[in-house]
């Protein structure tokens, strides 16, 4: 059914179809909209049987997300910025015992200096917690996304992190396809969890491993990575047979076919990347971009295919590794090693900063001609920049 519905709501609603039992969260902005239309619909009984439960604080929402999974529970969180990095000890034991735990990121830059608006520094500052990271490109992703979610984190028994642009998404009012009660409930089976605690049977979780096995703990953590890797195009496909459009995967190409340049990135700003590109291909220029939707995990192999008769690539980061550049440009050129491709770094739109047409424009032209500098901070102010460095 169509609605015109915010981003935070539609899916809000799309969780509530994949008919969590247990629904656990702190209120940050810019999720906070998202568990309240949640706790609304619990609190209706419109969402039940379903337990949400308020909690103090961002880590105690993981650590009653664990308990609930532990006990065989469908559970289901959101988060954003610090926030998440407030869970942090708590999102690395959810992974590390297994537990199929689904949470929106709402993206949103992390402090200091204290900023709200989106970027992803946050959910990428998790990038090797273990959890599978899928971003969405608009709202009707973020919904399709969070369905897909519950499926791939049941089946592999690992949590999933849900990633969308914060403000940008989760506030903003587009017309989505939700879908009905039947649709969800042929696509996503009851859950029937691989491990839980029994009073009657009583076991220990989370005990203490010594050097003799933590390495193959890891080993078997990555090991599943790669096997969510092959299931996730499968889902995919799936997906799209029951209903009936495209969403999901590991990645989106958008013009590549005969394409020079390729602008790599992911989240709202394709949008504008594809915009901007279709401007340049009026005027002549082989131009496209691929959209990466499995962030963790990486598609290597699979990027590296696609792009490799592409003369040069811009990866266009929201996100910045201290003293590197870009986070998501060392996955790229990992996958890229040993190409004849230029590569060039671009961080763009930190804390919220407009990331514009014509600014992406220039960026593009600019890697055409090899003038564009192997990392590249867009739209930078170099007066305040160079007097705080003068001074």
């Amino acid at each position: 059914m169509l609605k015109q519905i915010e981003g935070s709501r539609a899916v809000a609603e799309a969780v509530a179809l994949c008919r969590p039992e247990v629904i656990c969260a702190y209120p940050i902005s810019p999720q906070t909209h998202i568990v309240e239309e949640v706790g609304k619909m619990v609190k209706e009984g419109q969402l039940s049987p379903c337990e949400f439960v308020n909690v103090e604080s961002e880590f105690a929402a993981m650590s009653v997300a664990i308990g609930s999974s532990v006990a065989g529970a469908r559970t289901y969180t959101a988060t954003a910025s610090q926030g998440l990095l407030f869970m942090v000890e708590a999102i690395y034991n959810a992974s590390g015992l297994e537990l199929p735990i689904v949470m929106t990121v709402a993206n949103r830059a992390i402090g200091s200096p204290i900023n709200i608006w989106n970027d992803h520094s946050d959910s990428l500052s998790q990038r090797d917690s273990g959890w599978v990271q899928l971003f969405a490109e608009n709202n009707q992703e973020a919904l399709d996304l969070h369905i897909i979610a519950f499926r791939l984190a049941e089946e592999f028994s690992v949590p999933v992190m849900v990633c969308m642009d914060g403000f940008i998404l989760t506030h903003a009012y587009e017309r989505v396809d939700m879908p009905s009660q039947e649709q969800i409930d042929s696509w996503l089976p009851p859950y029937k969890p691989s491990q839980t605690l029994d009073p009657a049977d009583p076991v220990s979780i989370g005990a203490l491993v010594g050097p003799e096995a933590f390495t193959e703990v890891k080993y078997l953590e990555h090991t599943k990575q790669l096997r969510v890797l092959e299931r996730i195009p499968q889902l995919a496909a799936e997906f799209k047979t029951v209903f009936g459009r495209n969403s999901g995967g590991l990645f989106h190409t958008y013009r590549i076919e005969d394409a020079k340049t390729v602008i790599v990135s992911m989240g709202s700003v394709l949008g504008s990347i594809k915009d901007t590109v279709d401007d340049l291909r009026d005027k002549g220029h082989k131009i496209g971009v691929l959209g990466i939707t499995s962030f963790r995990p990486f598609p290597s192999a699979q990027v590296r295919k696609v792009l490799c008769d592409a003369k040069r690539v811009v990866i266009l980061n929201k996100s910045l590794a201290v003293g590197i550049g870009g986070v998501m440009s060392i996955d790229v050129n990992q996958a890229l090693s040993g190409l004849p491709i230029d590569q060039y770094t671009v961080v763009a739109g930190l804390g919220g900063r407009a990331i514009t047409k014509k600014s992406l424009q220039e960026v593009f032209l600019k890697a055409e001609k090899k003038e564009l500098e192997a990392v590249t901070f867009l739209d930078l102010d170099w007066d305040t920049v160079n007097k705080q460095l003068a001074g």
